[in-house]
């Protein structure tokens, strides 16, 4: 096990099982769980991995709403927000390759 996987499980376990099942063109991964620390929610926990923001751009997406794209991934990270410790926030952007072109291209307008 390489240093970086052992000091970012969640990360690594979330990036694999992310681009194992949905394929996707772009995944950011960011790790918000400083800015969450002091939570009381947070107290006696020892995660460095718990809040994080997650952007997918991928097709299997296509013709699913948001609510049905966010299941397909908090599917596939049942077992990470259920371990002690584990994932206690999760926020999503899912888009599909044209969505995201789009977004894009709104932005640079």
């Amino acid at each position: 096990m390489t240093a970086s996987a052992a000091q970012r499980p969640m990360e690594d376990a979330m990036r694999r099982k992310i681009t194992e099942a949905l394929a996707p063109t772009s995944l950011e991964i960011f790790n918000d769980s400083h800015m969450h620390s002091h939570h009381k929610a947070m107290e006696g926990s020892t995660s460095k991995e718990t809040h994080f923001r997650v952007f997918i751009t991928s097709d299997a997406f296509k013709s699913k709403m948001q609510p049905a794209r966010h299941r397909m991934v908090y599917s596939l990270l049942k077992d990470e927000m259920a371990a002690e410790g584990g994932l206690h926030a999760l926020q999503l952007r899912t888009r599909t390759v044209d969505e995201d072109e789009k977004a894009k291209a709104k932005e640079a307008a």
